[in-house]
């Protein structure tokens, strides 16, 4: 299966959202620039490995268990 950006952008919004984070409050403990966090939520950029690390810890999640959640949603819009 591709990757899917507009799938992951899904889950890690929704996911920001479901811990009360705001996009710079998810910057700060990401070390990601707020106006790239924001292009990979609107699934305009692509996520390097790192980036997707630093997110998946951000959100108390381990990368896997993100990857997993981005094959779901990638399923269901397929």
């Amino acid at each position: 299966m591709p990757y899917n950006r507009k799938a992951f952008g899904i889950v890690i919004g929704r996911l920001r959202l479901e811990k009360g984070l705001t996009q710079e409050k998810m910057s700060g403990l990401s070390g990601i620039a707020r106006s790239h966090l924001a292009e990979l939520e609107k699934g305009t950029k692509t996520a390097k490995l790192d980036t997707l690390w630093s997110i998946a810890y951000a959100l108390e999640l381990k990368p896997s268990a993100l990857i997993r959640l981005v094959e779901k949603e990638s399923d269901r819009k397929d």
